[in-house]
């Protein structure tokens, strides 16, 4: 659904682009872990004197600090998917994020220049939750507890979803959710987007607003289908995090 957005200096302006979210109307996914540090979010804080200096000098030397220590100094331009395929993390971006998240804070996707990560993801307790957590959704699914789509049309579609939103406070309205998924998949809940960098990285941009994977898994809603392609599941996802990102569906009016 949203775009991925690439590096930039954190002292730049903010700027929304997209890096990948429609198959059918050329849109861009979103990329949870996959956005760069010192991205649009928010800027940089101030750096010691020595972490300034690992980001100018490139790379090499966090490839150093993390032999010797077992961590990793964030550099502008790095992405959780990116230091952790560097770095061979077993678990991948989301085993790194978790390991972090004290460090990172509640959004994956937003890391800074300076942060120090641990790359040892071994004892981070997220991970040995993980199953629990798949099998009381899996029970939820099975009792009834998950509502899977029940409209055959974009227009019940929409509905339905925002009535799950309304019950979540999530803001967003018939027309914002419905212009978006115009231009992001043409209305069509089985499009995937398998171009972009997002699908390169192997987590394509699917269903209605094309939404990837990791932010799906961000930002699933209690009560709908764990379900890339379920049509109520897939907007009420991304219209969440359109909510936590721009403030509403209805702000995003174009690439994002």
């Amino acid at each position: 659904m949203f775009p991925g957005r690439r590096a930039h200096d954190p002292s730049s302006t903010r700027r929304l682009t997209r890096v990948s979210l429609a198959l059918l109307a050329g849109g861009a996914g979103i990329a949870a872990p996959l956005l760069t540090a010192g991205g649009a979010h928010a800027a940089a804080p101030a750096q010691p004197k020595e972490q300034a200096q690992v980001v100018r000098t490139g790379t090499a030397p966090q490839a150093k600090t993390a032999e010797e220590s077992g961590s990793y100094t964030v550099a502008g331009g790095d992405t959780l998917y990116r230091i952790a395929v560097d770095h061979d993390v077993k678990g991948g971006w989301s085993a790194l994020y978790k390991a972090n998240k004290q460090t990172i804070g509640g959004d994956a996707n937003l890391i800074r220049p300076g942060q120090k990560l641990t790359l040892d993801v071994s004892s981070a307790p997220a991970e040995r939750s993980a199953a629990p957590e798949r099998a009381d959704r899996s029970s939820a699914e099975r009792s009834g507890g998950v509502q899977k789509t029940r409209s055959t049309s974009l227009d019940g579609w929409i509905n339905e979803a925002l009535a799950v939103m309304k019950q979540h406070g999530i803001p967003g309205t018939y027309e914002g959710i419905h212009r978006n998924i115009i231009r992001e998949s043409g209305g069509n809940p089985n499009a995937i987007n398998n171009w972009d960098i997002n699908a390169q990285n192997g987590t394509p941009s699917i269903g209605l607003l094309q939404v990837i994977k990791p932010t799906f898994d961000a930002y699933h809603v209690e009560g709908t289908a764990y379900d890339q392609r379920d049509p109520v599941a897939n907007i009420v996802a991304a219209c969440n995090y359109a909510a936590k990102t721009y403030g509403s569906i209805d702000n995003v009016n174009g690439p994002y």
